[in-house]
């Protein structure tokens, strides 16, 4: 099924987060930005099947190397 959860976890640190939004532009289903300071905002920290090729894709494209993934 599509919609299954993946054996891939994501965590986000905003500390090294620089606001840049390739996350939130890539997989808005799964990132966000918060409001004053642009920082990532993780919506889903494991992502579905459907979800995870642009997490991995939003993950590559990150400037600062916030994101990470585990599992899968």
């Amino acid at each position: 099924m599509s919609g299954e959860r993946t054996a891939v976890r994501i965590t986000a640190d905003q500390q090294v987060c620089v606001s840049a939004g390739m996350c939130a532009l890539t997989a808005p289903e799964v990132f966000d930005q918060e409001e004053h300071q642009g920082t990532v905002v993780l919506l889903a920290p494991e992502p579905t099947r459907d979800q995870e090729a642009l997490v991995r894709e939003a993950v590559a494209l990150c400037p600062s190397g916030a994101l990470r993934l585990s599992g899968g």
